[in-house]
Parts: structure tokens; C-alpha cells; sequence
């Protein structure tokens, strides 16, 4: 893969070895900044984002959570500089990393520091592993409990969110899973480390996907675009709780996520999921999903933003 030559940084892109963030601040020594994560696709018609403006818009919804108040950039500034990182690395395809941090803040409190914003480009195609869309992948239920909207803002990206994901995903692979499922403090499914979480189930002959309740989790994006295509595909989607029990019993479970896109769960906890493979209706979603992104779907047009050429002003040279 190749290496990103340019990033982002406040208005204009720079040399990538400039990417550095300042020891002294609140988004280093504190975690305190926001960001997503997006995809850019590579299509017959070039490069282009997949959901811009909705990742753009909870972006800056995230900081307004936290607490910035003047921020550096409007959303269509962020959209240019994401773009044009993108063209200056000359990627088809890419994931994206746009964030805002707090710099200095030492004092711990916002109005001590000031919001820095970039933007950040790399190649990464396969997050859960090469085999994991066709053969789906083991998880196990985490022994650290999702944040309690109480003790954190879980419908912010949270840079500091992530802590406790990174801890119960490493727990996970420590014990040969590949994936971690999270409670909530409620004790009913709330979401994996970095994706949302589905069930299938057959009910008098018709097959129901269940989700968890939007209150205790980050709303992802992905999930947003999976059940649109459920939808289309003239399936029910139920939001409700649902406990761990329900996980072991169902006929299909499946993920998704920017950086997974659709993923089958074919174990947890040791106990085999259906077939212990992909099932018809996660197959079914990530054929959709993957006509969606490569600009084939009746949807593409509507959620997928082409990426502009590079306007030579945008590099400081």
C-alpha cells in the first residue's frame, strides 16, 4: 500500500510528516477531540465518498456535544479539504480520518485551548481480516459495559469514547475472538467495539431483523444505510432491546461499520450461529452494500459524493 504523501491541517494541505499533534494538549493528553471515519470507493466514474454529508454533519454535531463553540471550519470546508486530501494522495479508494482537537486546554477546560482540525487519508481494505465477509468471524461478549450516557456523550465520536473499546477488543483477541459485543449498562446488547449489531429471526415464516434501540449507541452511518436497503428489500426492521440469550438463538447475527462495511458473526461465546456461515439475509445486505459503494445501486447516485480534482492552491508548498 501507499503511503499518504499530504494531510490536512487548518486550511491547507501539508507534507504528511507534518501530521503531528502537540504533546501539551487536551486531545493528546486527555482524548479530547472528535472525529469519523469514512470511505471513499473506488467507482466507474472515479473516486467518491460515500455518505459526505452525513459524515460531515455528525462530525461537527459531535463537537457542538462536547462543547467547541467556535470552530474552525463550516461543514463545506470540511468537504473541500476532505476531497482534496484525497485527490493530492491520488487514491481510488481510502478511508478518511477528519478530526477536532482540542490543543493546549492544560487548564481542562475548552475555552483554555483551541480547536485544530484535519484531515487524514490512508489505504485500508480489509478491517476484520480478508476472509471474514465470505466465512463471518467469532465474538464474545466484553467484559467492560458500553458508557452510560451519564458518564460520557455516546452519540459523540469521542476520540477518549474509545479507551474502553480498545480494552475489550484486546481482551477479545487475547482469547482467539476476533470481535468484542458490548452491553450496556442496562445489560442488553448494545454494540460491538466499532460496529452496530444485528439479528435475524424467523418469525412465521418471515424473516425479521432486530437492532438495538438507538438511546445507548453511537447511530452509525452504515447501519443507517443497511436498514434503508433492508427496507427496499421489503424486509422489517424492528428497533428493541435485546439480550445476550437472544444473540445465541438467532438464525443469522451481523455487523457493520465504516471500516467493517457487512460482517456475519458465525460464533459467540462459543456457541455456533445458525449455519455457522454468512446467512441469506447478511448475504443478501452485503450484495446490496457492495453494488451501493461501487456506484451500481439505484441508491448510489443519492450517497455516494464524486471527488473533484485537485485545486493546486490547496497545497502550501
Amino acid at each position: 500500500m501507499a503511503a499518504a504523501r499530504y494531510i490536512w491541517i487548518d486550511n491547507s494541505l501539508r507534507p504528511a510528516s507534518e501530521g503531528v499533534v502537540p504533546f501539551l494538549s487536551a486531545g493528546m493528553q486527555f482524548g479530547f477531540s472528535v472525529f469519523e471515519g469514512i470511505r471513499c470507493y473506488s467507482t466507474d466514474n472515479g473516486p467518491a465518498v460515500f455518505r459526505m454529508n452525513e459524515h460531515v454533519e455528525r462530525l461537527l454535531d459531535s463537537a457542538h456535544i462536547i462543547g467547541f463553540r467556535d470552530l474552525p471550519v463550516t461543514a463545506d470546508q470540511v468537504k473541500t479539504a476532505i476531497n482534496q486530501t484525497i485527490a493530492a494522495n491520488e487514491y481510488s479508494a481510502c478511508y478518511i480520518r477528519p478530526m477536532i482537537y482540542l490543543d493546549g486546554a492544560m487548564m481542562m477546560t475548552v475555552e483554555s485551548g483551541t480547536p485544530r482540525f484535519v484531515v487524514a487519508v490512508w489505504e485500508w481494505k480489509n478491517f476484520l481480516g480478508a476472509e471474514a465477509k465470505e466465512r463471518g468471524i467469532r465474538a464474545n461478549i466484553a467484559s467492560f459495559t458500553r458508557l452510560h450516557p451519564n458518564i460520557m456523550m455516546t452519540k459523540a465520536k469521542v476520540s477518549g469514547n474509545y479507551v474502553s473499546s480498545i480494552l475489550a477488543k484486546t481482551e477479545s483477541h487475547r482469547a482467539g475472538f476476533d470481535e468484542a459485543i458490548m452491553l450496556g449498562p442496562d445489560g442488553y446488547v448494545a454494540e460491538c467495539t466499532g460496529e452496530n449489531l444485528f439479528i435475524v429471526r424467523n418469525k412465521q415464516g418471515e424473516k425479521i431483523i432486530f437492532t438495538s434501540p438507538r438511546a445507548g449507541i453511537l447511530e452509525g452511518i452504515t447501519r443507517d444505510s443497511l436498514i434503508t436497503l433492508a427496507r427496499d428489500l421489503s424486509y422489517s426492521v424492528v428497533e428493541e432491546p435485546i439480550s445476550r440469550d437472544q444473540l445465541y438463538i438467532a438464525d443469522e447475527v451481523f455487523v457493520c461499520g465504516t471500516a467493517a462495511e457487512v460482517v456475519a458473526l458465525r460464533e459467540i461465546d462459543f456457541r455456533t450461529i445458525g449455519d455457522g456461515k454468512a446467512g441469506p439475509v447478511t448475504r443478501a445486505l452485503q450484495h446490496e452494500f457492495d453494488k451501493l459503494v461501487n456506484g451500481r445501486h439505484a441508491r448510489s447516485a443519492e450517497w455516494l459524493a464524486p471527488v473533484p480534482a485537485l485545486n493546486a492552491a490547496a497545497v502550501r508548498g
